[in-house]
């Protein structure tokens, strides 16, 4: 079953964080117990496919006794429900099936001198026993046998079924045993699913996470769930859903974000001829990493993939503001300028170049730092690092970096004639 929501302009919250949250409200105070998980259906899918499951984390163990592997779940869920974020958290659904269990007493079967295979084949009619094949022209119809269901339905009529004993006297007709008699039958919540992997039961816990990252969230609840839930002997348990993802994301970009500023100084060397021009315009790269990362703070957004790429584009901007000044002061040097005169000059000329440069990346990524369409949660992250790192290395690109061309740029250069 979907909820269909109204249009957001029609919502009387301001996010969809508070309509979940309302909901849980609602949920709790009408349906205690109920076991609640909220996403949404292209969402869901999406994660299912990439991940298996259908949320953030999931939380899975393996075993080799079904009831235990459903306690010790409890005692997961239990341990994740106490860690600050934690949401929506649950263990899988193994039990709740009802069974018919019927246990055969071996004495009473060898005193009534029944057969062991009469008694099966009696039990296993209730089900449906096959009888053999009936072949319709090219069609193949498996035949079963089974009692009615007004007897496959009714614990008492099935305990009355009789099974063909031997017979009183020889010659004579065959005594009909209650099944009561020579078996215990009672009905019972039994596994409704039993699910493998990796060549052993599991069963998985899954969990949401609202208000934190899902990095730090993870690290913590493996420490609370090593210290507080006893794991059997030759059990594991592994790690998984939109974790894995982010694992593997991060394990890229900490190859990407190293390659990414290597090319960049290898192109600043390239363009001055010079390490020191070019160690000089990477002090924008701290400026705008300082600023990206208290913007991500102010606004309430934990680090994330989205985040790391918007860094990616705030260094390629925050470096080419310095470019535009080193370059500029370089040319005035050239021209015979005192270092100290060179940057003062450069920082009062090239102060409109820098902030148009600036304001328009800036300006372009605003609709994405305010978006509430589909897709928001991986916008804004990205918009908010690019803005907030641009306004605080373009300050200081006009501020420090002519203070240290000038403390640390070569006395002496070549004037042209």
């Amino acid at each position: 079953t979907y909820i269909i929501l109204k249009p957001r302009q029609e919502w009387r919250f301001k996010s969809k964080e508070e309509l979940v949250l309302a909901i849980s409200e609602t949920m709790e105070t009408h349906v205690p117990g109920a076991v609640v998980s909220f996403s949404q259906p292209i969402e869901l899918r999406v994660a299912e496919l990439i991940s298996g499951v259908r949320s953030d984390i999931a939380v899975h163990i393996y075993g080799d006794d079904i009831a235990l592997l459903k306690d010790t779940a409890d005692d997961v869920v239990r341990a994740l429900q106490g860690i600050p974020g934690a949401a929506d958290v649950k263990a899988e659904q193994t039990v709740g099936l009802p069974v018919l269990r019927v246990k055969v007493d071996r004495e009473a079967v060898a005193r009534y001198g029944i057969n062991a295979q009469d008694v099966l084949d009696v039990i296993e009619t209730v089900g449906g026993k096959g009888a053999g094949v009936v072949l319709e022209g090219q069609k193949r119809f498996a035949l079963q046998l089974r009692f009615s269901d007004s007897v496959r339905q009714d614990l008492e009529r099935i305990r009355d079924l009789r099974v063909a004993g031997p017979p009183v006297a020889p010659g004579g007709s065959r005594r009909l045993i209650p099944l009561t008699q020579i078996a215990e039958i009672t009905v019972e919540d039994g596994p409704a699913q039993i699910s493998r992997d990796k060549i052993s039961r599991r069963i998985n816990v899954e969990a949401n996470v609202r208000g934190r990252d899902l990095a730090s969230f993870v690290a913590e609840a493996q420490q609370v769930v090593e210290s507080n839930v006893e794991i059997p002997p030759g059990w594991t348990v592994d790690w998984g859903g939109q974790f894995e993802n982010l694992q593997a994301a991060s394990a890229r970009l900490a190859v990407l974000v190293p390659l990414a500023l290597l090319l960049i100084f290898v192109l600043l060397y390239s363009t001055f001829g010079s390490a020191r021009l070019a160690t000089l315009i990477y002090f924008n790269v701290p400026l705008a990493i300082t600023g990206g990362l208290v913007a991500l703070a102010l606004r309430g957004y934990p680090f994330s993939i989205s985040a790391g790429v918007g860094f990616i584009a705030l260094f390629g901007v925050a470096v080419l503001n310095g470019v535009v000044l080193i370059s500029y002061v370089e040319e005035k040097r050239s021209q015979g300028l005192d270092p100290d005169l060179a940057a003062a000059e450069g920082a009062r000329t090239r102060l409109r170049p820098v902030l148009m440069t600036a304001m328009v990346a800036s300006f372009g990524f605003i609709p994405m730092a305010l978006a509430t369409s589909a897709g928001a949660e991986v916008q804004r992250p990205l918009a908010t690092v690019v803005i907030g790192g641009l306004v605080t290395s373009t300050l200081l690109t006009l501020l420090v970096l002519p203070t240290l061309y000038s403390r640390f740029a070569p006395k002496r250069v070549d004037v042209e004639i």
